[in-house]
């Protein structure tokens, strides 16, 4: 059977916050083999976006 971990990153909302910056996070953690499954927004309190990473686990990283 398959087993994933989980990963949650947040990008709060601030102009020196800009989506190149939310991609190349995005795009590191993809190097890494995450991948993303939901994004939440929210202007609320200036929270801004969440977002929620998997990846499969595998027997080295599942032991470690």
């Amino acid at each position: 059977m398959k087993t994933f971990e989980y990963d949650i990153l947040s990008f709060p909302m601030t102009r020196k916050t800009s989506l190149a910056d939310m991609q190349a996070s995005l795009n590191v953690k993809g190097a890494e083999g995450w991948e993303v499954v939901s994004i939440s927004s929210s202007e609320f309190a200036n929270v801004g976006h969440t977002v929620f990473l998997k990846r499969e686990t595998t027997p080295a990283r599942a032991t470690a």
